[in-house]
């Protein structure tokens, strides 16, 4: 898939039912999420969101029709306060009308853009911080599209940005890790508890799995149980499980993403872990 297509793909699937995904979550369950972001209600992450597309866009544009742009250095706190009170006076309906044609106009400027211009590493840098980062960063309600792509196009080049990494021994020590293979190891383990948590949910819409008890015991357990095996061959169990989680996904109905328990395993598990340990 070209870089195009899949930026294309992040603002005609995800970002379209992003509102939507969120609206069928339970009232506490919704406002909680959010809080946890760091608003005081959903449509404040709205306008955060919709200023970085009206900030970002037209410089986009014009390193694609190489033009002049303002190289902005960013006071990120002031400019996200700026973006919540900008819209905070506007009635329900007309922001929500405006966020969706703002979304749709992104869609429709990148779509005319000449497919060779994605290469540019400035025009890659700001679409993955704007519509695709931010989308996991603002995850509230998992959909399908975000978990699959997180599966083939970020955790699916994970070994590869490691291996051209000029900073391999500063990000294991940030992340605690002995080799790089133990981090391997540590997520496809818990991609077995989510599998485990998917297969049992869906046998059981009410099942509920805790998973381990003491999650620092059991990461402690993983890096001790594969300590013997080599890297080649944590490498190659990496692979096997990420496409075998892959097929588990692509083989659910949208409608799985409603139950609370394959949600929140999945986001935790793919998405969320996928930032935690990001290169």
């Amino acid at each position: 898939m070209s870089y195009k297509q899949r930026t294309l793909d992040f603002l005609e699937i995800e970002w379209t039912t992003y509102i939507q995904r969120f609206k069928r979550l339970p009232e506490l369950d919704g406002m909680q999420r959010v809080r946890r972001q760091g608003y005081d209600q959903f449509r404040d992450m709205l306008a955060h969101i919709l200023a970085w597309w009206e900030d970002v866009m037209p410089v986009i544009l014009a390193i694609a029709e190489n033009r002049e742009f303002e190289k902005k250095k960013y006071d990120f706190d002031a400019f996200n306060a700026e973006a919540v009170a900008k819209y905070k006076g506007w009635d329900e309906t007309e922001f929500l009308a405006h966020f969706e044609k703002s979304r749709q106009k992104a869609a429709a400027d990148l779509r005319s853009i000449n497919e060779a211009v994605f290469d540019d590493r400035r025009i890659q840098g700001r679409i993955n911080g704007i519509f695709i980062h931010h989308a996991r960063e603002h995850l509230v309600a998992l959909s399908k599209f975000l978990t699959m792509d997180t599966l083939e196009h970020e955790w699916g080049t994970y070994i590869a940005k490691f291996d051209a990494s000029d900073k391999k021994e500063e990000f294991l020590k940030k992340q605690g890790a002995a080799r790089f293979e133990d981090l391997l190891a540590h997520a496809f383990v818990w991609w077995d508890e989510g599998v485990a948590a998917v297969k049992g949910a869906l046998k059981d819409p009410a099942f509920v799995y805790p998973g381990p008890a003491d999650t620092n015991a059991y990461n402690a357990e993983i890096v001790a149980k594969y300590q013997g095996t080599s890297e080649a061959d944590l490498r190659a169990l990496f692979e096997q499980k990420r496409l075998e989680m892959i097929e588990l996904v692509r083989g659910l109905p949208e409608s799985a993403f409603e139950n609370p328990t394959i949600e929140e395993w999945l986001a935790a598990d793919v998405v969320e872990h996928f930032d935690e340990h990001s290169i």
